[in-house]
């Protein structure tokens, strides 16, 4: 891996303190910051700092490590999948998707993850390791100049666990919400956690604006333990519990995700289960017909099968909605591509 300083790993005053080590003004530091959420691709195009300065910047410091490997583009919408390499040889997914109310992305927090989802092709092979403040923010900037388009909606919730990677992602989200930065607002963050409960307690306390989703995909321990090993840690009544206190704390309702696994999750009484647990929780539930992964042997609800889910929940009193379904014929779920990526490299 190389030894120069990543920019976008650093804070404005982070990056103030490396000018002056390098001998330069501290007012550099802003004008250097600024450039690297606007696309470019090399310290030659900030074309307001000397000639000088921009090949010690060259020798010493580089602004972004990923390298495009693969995008996938959605005949049926506008969705695009992306594969990034990172200096090491490792690789990350993220995804770009068009809604009325703006473009939302979808980033990775680590490369790989261990948490062992049985549905969630993330987790097959493991942990490589955490990603950076810089390498997560990366993601957005590299998709923007793709794109040509502006991102105003962040869900981080591809390939990793970001509460294993927690100090990374609060970096991350005080970078991209600097003014001087991308200065996307609080409200427009998600964070998923699958229920690394100590994590979000502390979330409340440190970013009690940023939206809060809990990957829960069952309405017992018995279904949990089988498809979510993080359940044998922090059970239902822990997890849910830890949401009440979230909820009271903050203000703010959670979303919980809830794929759709055919005959596993998806029948009526799971649905009536379901409501149950979560009556009284100011809550929205996600619902997700699973893209089916070849490596887990589980299949997905027809999406059918989901309104009717979807309506049970609705009547006994929890909002529910069935997730819109972007880039059906392009490698949709969550670590698929990455992981034809390496079978590839390995074949």
């Amino acid at each position: 891996m190389s030894d120069k300083v990543h920019l976008k790993d650093m804070t404005l005053k982070e990056m103030e303190v490396f000018f002056e080590n390098i001998g330069e003004k501290k007012f550099r530091a802003k004008q250097v910051y600024n450039w690297l959420y606007r696309g470019i691709s090399g310290f030659n195009e900030m074309t307001d700092l000397s000639k000088e300065l921009r090949e010690k910047l060259n020798t010493c410091a580089e602004i972004g490590s990923l390298k495009l490997i693969q995008v996938q583009h959605s005949k049926t919408d506008e969705t695009r999948k992306y594969l990034f390499g990172l200096e090491d040889g490792n690789s990350v997914e993220s995804v770009f998707m068009k809604y009325k109310h703006g473009n939302s992305i979808c980033i990775s927090s680590q490369a790989g993850c261990r948490m062992g989802c049985k549905f969630c092709a993330s987790t097959i092979g493991g942990l490589c390791r955490n990603l950076t403040a810089g390498e997560i923010i990366d993601q957005i900037v590299s998709v923007e100049r793709d794109t040509g388009e502006k991102i105003s909606n962040i869900v981080i919730m591809g390939t990793g666990e970001p509460f294993d990677n927690y100090d990374n992602v609060s970096k991350f989200i005080n970078l991209v919400n600097n003014k001087e930065g991308l200065n996307i607002g609080m409200r427009s963050i998600t964070v998923s956690t699958c229920g690394i409960i100590p994590k979000i307690e502390q979330f409340a306390e440190d970013f009690p604006q940023v939206n809060l989703a809990i990957s829960l995909h069952a309405p017992n321990d018995i279904i949990r333990n089988m498809t979510m090993p993080v359940n044998k840690k922090y059970n239902m009544k822990e997890l849910l519990n830890a949401c009440k206190d979230y909820v009271k704390k903050t203000g703010r309702r959670i979303t919980f995700e809830y794929a759709l696994v055919s005959g596993v999750n998806d029948q009526p009484v799971h649905a009536e289960e379901l409501a149950e647990r979560l009556r009284g929780l100011i809550c929205h539930v996600n619902l997700i017909p699973l893209n089916n992964v070849t490596e887990s042997g589980l299949n997905g609800t027809s999406r059918m099968q989901a309104s009717e889910f979807r309506d049970r929940l609705e009547k006994l009193g929890i909002s529910s909605t069935v997730r819109r379904e972007l880039g059906s014929d392009i490698d949709a779920a969550c670590g698929q591509l990455r992981l034809k990526n390496y079978e590839n490299l390995e074949n």
